[in-house]
């Protein structure tokens, strides 16, 4: 698939099935992914929970109708039987972007039209709350992580409502891929967010930007 570096596109129809839901940070431990975005923000994330099917914890930030999660391997979690999400069995380095998930309410018309990769829709908990996600038998979703995960809350409000209001908010969110033709055709009539962009680049690359008490700060 041919690069187009000059590709760039926001997505503003206002016919979506999917939403922006949350965008992931990765981690080698859940101190270091932590640390890094209250470093950045100013904002200290506040405490999510355990994920027993994947051996994973996170930290989370609302950002108004998005969140931002930090996750990483659960060290006092036992190793579970497969693969773990968003690629975490095979994460090292610095923490940083390496995931979205896009809700939808209609997940047998968006689950059909997904990139080949995203995976089936697994059953997931964390405490009392219960949704479904697309995830891929190798753990990593298409494009290494730059197509994104779906997500039904099986009819109940996104949990960022429920959320305490920590004074941040989603300005943008851009993702540049070698293949973003390929994305832009998979989203085209499914994602409708003017905060989100799309850009031809010979090198991926994930950028959030947030807008906080003490001014607008950048993700990577």
């Amino acid at each position: 698939m041919p690069v187009s570096s000059n590709l760039e596109t926001n997505f503003c129809d206002n016919k979506s099935m999917l939403e922006l839901d949350h965008i992931v940070i990765s981690a080698e431990t859940l101190k270091q992914g932590t640390d890094y975005v209250a470093d950045v923000l100013g904002i200290v994330p506040v405490a999510g929970g355990k994920h027993p099917l994947f051996g994973t914890h996170n930290t989370l930030i609302p950002l108004g109708d998005i969140y931002l999660e930090v996750i990483a391997i659960d060290p006092d979690a036992p190793a579970p039987a497969q693969a773990r999400w968003f690629g975490l069995d095979d994460f090292s380095g610095e923490p940083r972007i390496t995931n979205w998930v896009c809700r939808t309410e209609k997940p047998r018309r968006v689950i059909g039209k997904t990139l080949p990769g995203t995976g089936e829709m697994t059953s997931v908990s964390r405490g009392d709350l219960k949704w479904q996600i697309t995830v891929s038998k190798t753990g990593t979703l298409p494009f290494d992580g730059f197509g994104p995960a779906i997500i039904d809350w099986l009819g109940c409000p996104p949990p960022v409502f429920a959320m305490p209001d920590l004074s941040c908010r989603l300005e943008t969110f851009s993702v540049e891929h070698p293949h973003a033709i390929t994305l832009r055709s998979f989203l085209s009539g499914l994602l409708s967010d003017k905060r989100f962009v799309l850009r031809g680049s010979e090198a991926p690359k994930f950028e959030l930007n947030i807008s906080t008490p003490t001014g607008s700060k950048t993700l990577r």
